[in-house]
């Protein structure tokens, strides 16, 4: 490709994430950007992203912000080894000190460049079960609405290592859907997916735009977090780029090791960029998106390529069922080769294997009930 053409390209996708293209748009800061090795904020740097935020509002821009950093933080004033992550405990404790840390510093900037902080602290719960989801969603609007800034972050304080996502790449893209966000930036310390790690392999190139995640392109993650104070890594980004991808919401990766990185980003571009297609609908790009299920069907070929249609998920294509779940709890679904849906229940587990390799006619007699028109409706499942 000639340099010109491609330069052009890598402008058109970083200008997606423009104010006049990107209405509502989720800034993610890691903590290796937002914490020295020290343990203290690097607040120079951090005024100058508080500077892009008020440009890009004053351009009509909404921003909510995902920040790491509450951990890092904590960790320095309890003194506590490992940057706080040697035990769930010390995690749990040194949040439970650094959050209060975090959010003053984001406050009294935020402030002084005349912009008021909204604090929001979530856990997976809160945007896997659908009414808390829903309710997350109305109260970031109405923070929007109000003309705040909200800033988000895991509420490690309480959250578990079963019931938490783990790193802030992906709840900036679960916090994208709920607010329906058009665009994410996940502000990093590296700039950008290369076809390996730069760090081991000098012949490593940027990729500068990715139209899908295939498994090639998951192949070039590292899933290792460089600095030792995050979680994350180009595989947690990567994730994240799927959870967007699945709601039409562009991600890009972005060198955040400059001053005022949003500007940088939006000057050159450079950076990685997944594209989004046009996106399920939003009940359905939650579904897509969550991280936990509480249950398995899995289907035989036949009923793969019909879910591959488009088509419902009847009983009579399901050959096992696993878990303890209720209707209305969201299920995986398996084809011979591995995971390929995910849905909503239309029957508890029990009755769901009374009927498993059932035609319609024949569940009746075995339920002692009218059967339901599908085992997951087609309104109520994705393919992933």
């Amino acid at each position: 490709m000639e340099p010109a053409v491609a330069e052009a390209l890598v402008g058109e996708a970083a200008a997606r994430f423009r104010p006049g293209r990107c209405l509502r748009l989720v800034v993610k800061i890691g903590s290796s950007l937002l914490v020295d090795g020290a343990g203290a904020v690097r607040r120079e740097w951090l005024a100058s992203v508080v500077g892009d935020i008020a440009a890009r509002r004053a351009a009509g821009q909404e921003i909510i912000v995902v920040s790491s950093g509450a951990i890092a933080l904590g960790a320095r004033r309890l003194k506590l080894e490992r940057g706080g992550r040697a035990s769930l405990e010390d995690a749990q404790a040194a949040a439970a000190v650094g959050q209060v840390a975090l959010s003053a510093v984001w406050e009294a900037l935020l402030a002084g460049a005349g912009m008021t902080m909204a604090q929001v602290l979530l856990t997976l719960g809160d945007l896997e079960d659908r009414r808390r989801y829903l309710n997350v969603s109305a109260t970031i609007d109405r923070l929007l609405a109000l003309g705040a800034v909200p800033v988000l972050n895991e509420n490690d304080t309480v959250a578990t290592t079963e019931i938490r996502f783990g790193d802030n790449d992906r709840l900036a893209a679960r916090a994208a859907q709920a607010a329906g966000a058009r665009g994410v930036v996940l502000l990093s310390d590296v700039d950008g997916l290369y076809t390996a790690n730069p760090a081991r392999d000098p012949d490593a190139r940027l990729v500068t735009v990715v139209e899908a995640v295939t498994p090639a392109i998951e192949a070039m993650a590292d899933a290792g977090s460089g600095s030792g104070l995050g979680t994350g890594g180009m595989a947690a980004k990567l994730a994240a780029a799927k959870i967007a991808g699945a709601a039409g919401i562009h991600l890009a990766i972005a060198d955040g090791r400059v001053m005022a990185p949003l500007t940088r980003f939006a000057e050159t571009g450079r950076g990685t960029v997944f594209v989004a297609g046009e996106g399920a609908g939003r009940r359905k790009a939650w579904l897509a998106g969550r991280l936990t299920v509480v249950g398995t069907l899995t289907v035989d070929a036949g009923a793969e390529a019909a879910l591959r249609r488009g088509k419902s998920l009847l009983a009579a294509g399901v050959v096992g069922v696993v878990g303890n779940f209720a209707r209305g709890d969201v299920v995986a679904v398996a084809g011979p080769d591995g995971v390929i849906a995910r849905g909503l229940a239309g029957y508890d587990a029990g009755d769901a294997g009374l009927i498993c390799g059932l035609r319609n006619e024949a569940q009746a007699a075995v339920l002692g009930y009218a059967p339901r028109a599908a085992m997951v409706h087609c309104d109520h499942l994705v393919m992933l």
